[in-house]
C-alpha cells in the first residue's frame, strides 16, 4: 500500500508529530511504501535543524532526518508555512536576504502541489494533528 502522510504540528507541542513518525516507521517497516512527508502548519517547526532539546528528551527532527536517510523519504515542508515561521532553505534565505538557513537534512522546501500530488499517487492520506 502506499501512504501520504501529512503532520500539521510541531514537534513539542502536540503529540502529533511522534505519532506520524511512529506510523511512518511502522509501515515502512512493515514494507508499505510512504510516497511522501507534507510538513505543514506548525508541522515545519519539525525541520529546523537548530532545535537543541535535552539529551534526555527525543531529538523529533533528527529522528525524521534519520528515517528519510535509511528509506529514502522525501521530506517536503511548505514554503509558505516556513516562510511565516522563519524556516529557511539556501534558496529562500537568498531571495529573502536572510543570512542563515536552518533547514535540517533531508528536507526540502516546496509547494502545496507537491502535497496533492502525493495524495493523488497514493492510496491514502494520513493526516495528523489539526
Amino acid at each position: 500500500m502506499k501512504f501520504a502522510i501529512q503532520v500539521n504540528e510541531g514537534p513539542y507541542q502536540h503529540q502529533a508529530s511522534d505519532s506520524a513518525y511512529q506510523f511512518t516507521r511502522a509501515v515502512l517497516e512493515k514494507g508499505h511504501q510512504v510516497v511522501r512527508v507534507f510538513f505543514f502548519h506548525d508541522g515545519v517547526n519539525n525541520a529546523t535543524r537548530l532545535a537543541s532539546p535535552p539529551q534526555d528528551d527525543r531529538n523529533v527532527g533528527r529522528r525524521w532526518t534519520e528515517l528519510a536517510e535509511r528509506y529514502d523519504l522525501d521530506l517536503v515542508v511548505c514554503v509558505a508555512a516556513a516562510q511565516r515561521r522563519g524556516i529557511v532553505d539556501e534558496g529562500e534565505a537568498e531571495r529573502h536576504g536572510k543570512g542563515a538557513t536552518n533547514l535540517a537534512p533531508r528536507f526540502r522546501v516546496s509547494g502545496l502541489g507537491q502535497l496533492i500530488e502525493a495524495a493523488i499517487e497514493s492510496d491514502r492520506l494520513v493526516v495528523f494533528g489539526d
